[in-house]
This record gives structure tokens, sequence and C-alpha cells, in this order.
């Protein structure tokens, strides 16, 4: 009697898919670092509404204890979803584009407060998205 199992083929693996893979462990070390740094802008917002000065005029006129809160809470829904990507949680990573993508919104609002953190924290999102979205380490696309 025969049996007929084939073995099992072979990952072909790439540099793009190797970085990938990387960028999102280190996506999520991302997350739970700008998780924290919107919970400390968030309170800094809070605590004394003299932190921040505005650069010029906005269509979107927040009062500085409002974007605190803001902050504040984004900050820690952020950093959760951060741990449930290092984790490798399905729900950390769905989280994680779609919370990357709310803060990307957030700091683009807030640019007129803190202009550069703004720019630097929008990159960081924009880099989360990318790394969550094209990978492949929870197993959810076909490798060949």
């Amino acid at each position: 009697m025969s049996q007929n199992t084939a073995p099992p083929r072979p990952h072909k693996s790439s540099t793009s898919e190797a970085w990938a893979s990387g960028g999102t462990l280190f996506a999520g070390v991302l997350m739970l670092v700008t998780g924290v740094m919107d919970i400390f802008q968030g309170i800094a917002g809070i605590a004394e509404d003299d932190v921040y000065t505005r650069v010029g005029d906005y269509v979107f006129k927040f009062d500085l204890t409002t974007w605190g809160w803001i902050h504040l809470i984004l900050g820690i829904v952020v950093a959760i979803a951060g741990f449930g990507i290092l984790k490798g949680a399905e729900w950390g990573r769905v989280a994680g584009i779609s919370l990357a993508s709310l803060n990307l919104i957030a700091q683009f609002l807030f640019l007129p407060y803190q202009p550069w953190w703004a720019l630097f924290s929008m990159a960081i999102s924009v880099f989360v998205i990318w790394a969550l979205a094209t990978d492949d380490a929870y197993g959810t696309g076909d490798r060949v």
C-alpha cells in the first residue's frame, strides 16, 4: 500500500519578507512607546495649559485640556494594542492598524501645538500601518 504524502514545500524566504516580519515586532514596540509618549503628552496637556503654545491659527480649535484627554485615552489604547501585537494576537494587529490610523489623524490635528513631534509621530504611524498590513507573521496569507 502506497502512502501519497508529499514532502512539505520549503518556504521561500526573501529579504523583504524577513524585513516585514521584523517590522511587525518593531511596530509593536513603536506602538507601546508611542502610547506611553501620548499618555505623557496627554498628562502635560491636562495638568498645565502653558506647556504647549499655538504656532499658528488652525481650523480645529480645541482647548488644550481637551487635547490632553484625547491624547491620554488614545495613548492608553495604543499601548494596549502594542502589547497585543507583541503577544501575537490577531486583534492586536487589526487594532494596531486602526489605532495607528486614528493616531495619524489626531497628530495631524495637533500640528499647531507641537509640529515636529506631530510629524514624527505621523511618520511612525505610517510605518506601523505598513508593517502590520504587509507582514504575514500571523499566518493569515498564503505562503509559497
